[in-house]
């Protein structure tokens, strides 16, 4: 990237060498034609000598000056008088101003006179802009009388490069529909193969000149934001990424909608990556974007995806609300500029509002110390560096503006008791008030009682400890029923679950732990492939815990959840997610809305809406549950399974970056859980391998399975159907790579 005047001051530098060279040349030239004399180099650095003497003086002192210098050498006084009388024209490049030269020599001003007035059923009325690839005219439908816009691709015939850009702007505009997206109405080409398309035609201004124009407050700020928001979210649904996301590419309609324009360097989220695996960044990076909104990842040229539309919109946001770019880049040189991007972190948005708001136009909304903190969060975690600790999505961005514009605690803030309290008492101030004067008196009423209720209380805290330590026995009794932590098919396992059956039958006298018990037994005979078995019991501990807890009970929705879970592995996927959704509706009305089991739940619906091939419901549902697990106090064995399906549905839809992604988080996290040589690593190592399969990747494939048969095998054993299932996922990777004798034996 190099900035506007290093470009004017190299070009012109060019320019005044050429017209040194030329002048020079056509100097010697007259010269030798007019004395017939053969100039040499010492004749001319002498003409060179005197000219530049004498050129600063008065006339009559240079012919003076000349007389006594060139003695009887007449011609070589008519040579430097011949370089003088040239020099006094002024017309040389050199006596230019460079400012003046640079605007000659760089404006590409837009045509005074139209290249045609009409094609087809439109008619040109006036030029609009220009880009850097096309040129945008208004455009009146003669049968229809509206008005378009029409862009053309400009010099189309100088890089297949430029008309590809050109060709996919105008197939992601075809892709989209959405109120806030100016539309695609037509395409074609001019008789010279130039390509052009029509569009929507927007007459408005830029987001935040309106915002400034229109004194907006910040709460009408946030919902032209928030609009903008729903407009980038919707491209993301359609795997678009803008990628160049400005005040200057969102306008505002005079009715207060926006319309988000230019998709010239958006990209498809599959084409991202390339055949070679390396993005195209290079071939779309810093000279085509906007440097002042990009995103660290673009600046460095790493790859880019959702969370770059995030950052870009987070600076956008900050500009609305601190009324100033979070980095002043216009003095800085290339360097310079990336390296602030890159390593400096901006100032609160609150700050730097409060240190403008007395300058002329300034125009900053005035909100209170509490609301400018929960701003700053919003703008800051937008833009953060670390795209790990950004925004997961636009989604993610759009539900904290819901909760600041409801006055409700923000997601990207951690949820301390001092943080909720304050925006509880916030919007509850009356209901506080009196719930201090009923406080006070409970208190009394708590003291008297609390002697008598000791008894109680002890006798309840050793039923629960009895009930947790057979909760515990029990759960490692029969930890090896599942699946990840050893072959679970053996008489041994077996017949302990059947012998663990015989005593939660036993327990009549303690209805709450048989019940925990049933649940517990029916979810391990269900990993173990044992279905009939399972719905006896997952049906009895519904029935118990409804008889002891009620219908509608966290209890009941649990066993629901389970039971649905079954229904799922017995491919009856219907009643799998009436079950699944009952027990989530019923746990959300009675724990808080991040509780694990509430996490769990959504989880369980997630995996049931991807194993019916509803990947788009799945992945919403499993990026709720995600949002819950990542909270402090989640717990990671859960998350990293919700990871891990939700890697899955986004690799059946087809986005493989995104699952990659997921996917390398999930086998970092299981390492940290569960040691380097757990099958759930290797499950993991094959999923990455998978997706090499699909980008081509083969010799990484091969990488990837290697490991996880080495895992798998020493886990199982060699005489294995899950180490046979791998070395299969492995053949066919060296049959990929034409290694057809090794293929054959591993499949053998």
């Amino acid at each position: 990237m190099c900035g506007a005047d290093t470009v004017c001051r190299v070009l012109v530098l060019d320019l005044l060498d050429v017209e040194i060279r030329v002048k020079k040349a056509d100097k010697s030239v007259r010269s030798t034609l007019g004395h017939g004399v053969t100039m040499d180099s010492t004749r001319w650095e002498r003409i060179q000598t005197l000219f530049h003497e004498v050129a600063d003086l008065p006339e009559p002192e240079q012919r003076a000056l000349l007389q006594s210098s060139c003695a009887d050498d007449h011609g070589l006084m008519a040579d430097v008088l011949a370089l003088l009388e040239e020099d006094a024209r002024g017309a040389s490049l050199l006596d230019r101003d460079l400012a003046q030269v640079a605007h000659d020599v760089l404006d590409e001003t837009l045509p005074t006179s139209l290249p045609f007035k009409e094609f087809g059923p439109y008619r040109i009325k006036q030029a609009l802009g220009e880009g850097g690839m096309g040129v945008v005219y208004l455009a009146e439908r003669t049968d229809l009388g509206s008005l378009v816009a029409i862009k053309l691709l400009r010099d189309a015939w100088l890089s297949p490069a430029r008309r590809e850009r050109f060709a996919s702007e105008q197939r992601t505009l075809a892709q989209l529909t959405h109120p806030s997206i100016a539309r695609l109405y037509d395409a074609d080409t001019l008789d010279d193969g130039t390509p052009w398309f029509v569009m929507e035609y927007v007459d408005g201004v830029p987001l935040t000149d309106y915002c400034v124009e229109h004194a907006c407050s910040i709460e009408e700020r946030l919902h032209l934001f928030r609009a903008v928001c729903e407009a980038v979210q919707y491209a993301h649904q359609h795997a678009v990424i803008h990628r160049d996301l400005k005040p200057s590419n969102i306008l505002v309609k005079a009715d207060g909608t926006i319309r988000l324009l230019d998709f010239g360097i958006a990209k498809q989220l599959e084409s991202l990556e390339t055949s070679t695996g390396k993005t195209d960044q290079t071939m779309t990076g810093l000279r085509l974007m906007t440097p002042a909104y990009a995103a660290p990842e673009q600046v460095r040229g790493d790859r880019v995806g959702v969370h770059t539309d995030v950052y870009s919109l987070g600076v956008i946001l900050y500009e609305l609300l601190a009324g100033e770019l979070p980095f002043d880049l216009s003095k800085l040189t290339p360097g310079e500029a990336e390296a602030m991007i890159v390593g400096q972190d901006p100032e609160k948005p609150a700050t730097v509002a409060k240190r403008i708001t007395h300058r002329p136009g300034a125009n900053i909304p005035s909100v209170s110390k509490a609301a400018w903190a929960d701003l700053d969060v919003l703008c800051l975690t937008a833009m953060h560096k670390d795209t790990q600790r950004r925004y997961p999505s636009v989604e993610a961005l759009i539900r904290d503006i819901d909760h600041y514009l409801k006055g409700e605690p923000l997601e990207a803030r951690p949820d301390t008791f001092r943080y909720r309290l304050g925006k509880f008492v916030r919007r509850n101030s009356r209901a506080v008030s009196a719930a201090v004067v009923v406080f006070t008196i409970v208190v009394g009423l708590v003291v008297f009682f609390t002697v008598r209720l000791a008894k109680a209380r002890n006798a309840a805290l050793e039923e629960a400890a009895r009930t947790q330590r057979i909760q515990k026995f029990m759960m490692n009794l029969f930890q090896g029923g599942d699946e990840s932590v050893g072959p679970g098919d053996s008489m041994r396992v077996v017949t302990i679950l059947d012998r663990g059956v015989q005593e939660a039958e036993s327990l009549n006298s303690d209805p709450k732990v048989q019940a925990e018990l049933y649940q517990t037994l029916g979810t391990i005979y269900d990993q173990l492939g044992k279905f009939d078995r399972a719905d006896s019991l997952l049906r009895s501990a519904v029935d118990q815990r409804k008889s002891l807890f009620g219908a509608d009970s966290t209890e009941v929705a649990e066993s629901l959840v389970a039971l649905g879970q079954l229904r799922s592995d017995q491919a009856q996927y219907d009643e799998a997610e009436q079950l699944i959704r009952q027990g989530l509706e019923m746990t959300k009305r009675h724990l808080p809305p991040r509780h694990p089991r509430v996490g769990r739940a959504l989880y369980a619906l997630g995996e049931v809406l991807v194993n019916e091939g509803k990947y788009d419901q799945g992945i919403q549902v499993l990026d709720e549950a995600v949002q819950i697990q990542s909270a402090p106090g989640g717990v990671p064995a859960d998350l990293a399974e919700t990871l891990t399906e939700l890697a899955n549905a986004q690799f059946y839809a087809g986005h493989l970056d995104v699952s990659n992604s997921l996917n390398l988080r999930v086998v970092a996290m299981d390492r940290q859980l569960y040691g380097e040589r757990h099958p759930n690593v290797a499950e993991d190592l094959i999923n990455l391998g998978a997706i090499q399969t699909e980008w081509g990747n083969y010799a990484t494939t091969e990488r990837y399975y290697r490991q996880a048969l080495d895992i798998i095998q020493g886990f199982y054993g060699k005489d294995h159907p899950e180490t046979a299932s791998v070395m299969t996922l492995l053949g066919r990777s060296l049959n990929n790579q034409g290694r057809f004798n090794e293929s054959a034996d591993m499949l053998r």
